[in-house]
């Protein structure tokens, strides 16, 4: 990071033209705004998401079923989950990528990243606001959805201006920036399909909550089609590197992602279960492409994180695995929502949230100008409960809804419970990184 400060480089050219004085104003300003939104989204993680998450399932269990549960409180809760607490951690890193790409740019429009900060979280918000607790939601609603459009076309905008250093415009895109931005523009489609909604249930006045159908079409095209993809993106950015796995095969990735895309066409076409056989094939191509089910050709990178890094990450994918082979066993047996529940939990809480936990603490914190992570100690506690909790709630979540068995509507809560210690204990873990000093990181537990 040191060397980033000092010089910036365009091809196999040193640029120095930047003064030192300009680049540490820019790190540090940029650090600041990246800390705003992982902060914004550990806040919406931890409250508008996880604790009503819990609340609306203790609510379900002790009623043995969702039937009393309003559609849009359940929404509300998945509606900050992906777009309060994943948003603002894709916004925020996306932001702090931009100075090491415009360093040469005229002074730095840092306004663009707090604007879109302002916009997106006042979004989301608003409509955690509008379908909590019903107030003006016919205007809320569609209002929420034209500020998070606004605020991601900000984005979008500052992100596809960047110009490719002049010696690197021959070279081929890299397939992770390829997987990368195809998530980014179905996050954009997603974004205007939130909007189309929002305005077609404030024009029905009858509640928030999206039609049922409409809205797992709108699930399945926001987990598969941006979620997913955008992890894979990642992984084959930096997990190769950190496990000591082979290089990511370019062809196979690209064919994962085919198959992954088909698989949702077909499923908005109305085929539900050819479509998701199409996303299992996605998915275990990714997985071949990205040698994630292979051994370490060289030694992991573990520094700064627990030395379990590895196996979590691995888990997060055969979480993946699950959900997929879920969502065809929902496709042609789901009678109560109880498969699909389990399916789009493995996704959400088992691949991506595992992924956040693990990935999170290894990158944010360099992002933020530390070494590591305040404490190993508290990642692997996080990451343990949220796989405990995340088997929990899967399993029991089939068997309670599908009426295999009362005694899982018992279990149900503790696993919401769980989950929710995972999640204070990884953003405890954050926070305590962010707050400190760097001078300090050295003295950090362990």
């Amino acid at each position: 990071m040191t060397n980033s400060l000092v010089s910036i480089q365009s091809g196999t050219q040193t640029t120095p033209e930047v003064p030192y004085a300009l680049l540490v104003q820019k790190e540090k300003h940029f650090a600041l705004l990246l800390r705003a939104y992982i902060g914004t989204g550990l806040a919406f993680m931890l409250l508008p998401g996880t604790f009503m998450g819990v609340w609306n399932l203790i609510s379900i269990s002790a009623r043995r079923g969702p039937g009393q549960l309003a559609p849009s409180w359940i929404q509300a809760h998945g509606h900050a989950q992906v777009f309060g607490w994943i948003g603002s951690f894709i916004l925020g890193l996306g932001f702090y990528s931009l100075p090491h790409i415009k360093i040469g740019a005229k002074g730095a429009r840092f306004w663009r990243g707090w604007l879109c900060w302002a916009m997106w979280t006042t979004g989301v918000l608003m409509r955690w606001i509008a379908n909590s607790y019903l107030w003006h939601w016919q205007v809320l609603v569609p209002l929420s959805a034209v500020l998070e459009l606004g605020a991601f076309l900000i984005f979008f905008q500052a992100v596809s201006s960047h110009k490719r250093p002049a010696l690197a415009t021959s070279k081929r895109l890299e397939m992770w920036m390829v997987t990368v931005i195809i998530a980014t523009s179905t996050f954009l489609l997603a974004l205007i399909a939130n909007l189309a909604l929002s305005i077609y249930v404030a024009r029905a006045g009858i509640d928030p909550a999206f039609p049922h159908r409409l809205d797992q079409l709108y699930l399945v095209l926001l987990g598969w089609g941006v979620l997913a993809p955008m992890v894979w993106g990642f992984t084959a950015r930096w997990v190769p590197v950190f496990l000591g796995l082979e290089t990511p095969q370019q062809l196979p990735l690209l064919l994962g992602l085919l198959l992954n895309y088909s698989g949702i066409a077909v499923i908005a076409s109305g085929f539900f279960p050819a479509g998701c056989v199409l996303l299992l094939a996605g998915a275990l191509t990714v997985i071949l492409a990205l040698h994630i089910s292979e051994r370490a050709v060289r030694s992991p990178k573990l520094i700064g994180v627990h030395s379990s890094f590895p196996f979590f990450v691995r888990l997060a994918y055969a979480w993946m695995v699950v959900a997929a082979i879920l969502s065809i066993w929902a496709s042609r047996a789901d009678r109560s929502g109880g498969i699909w529940g389990a399916s789009r939990h493995a996704l959400t809480v088992g691949f991506i949230s595992t992924m956040v936990f693990a990935i999170g603490p290894r990158v944010l914190p360099f992002f933020a100008g530390f070494v590591r992570i305040f404490s190993t100690r508290l990642m692997f506690a996080a990451l343990a409960l949220l796989g405990l909790g995340c088997f929990l709630r899967v399993t029991c979540e089939v068997i309670a809804y599908e009426g295999h068995g009362t005694w899982a509507w018992k279990v149900l809560p503790i696993s919401a419970i769980t989950e929710l210690t995972a999640v204070s204990l990884f953003a405890l873990n954050l926070m305590m990184t962010f707050w400190r000093s760097p001078k300090s990181e050295n003295l950090a537990t362990r």
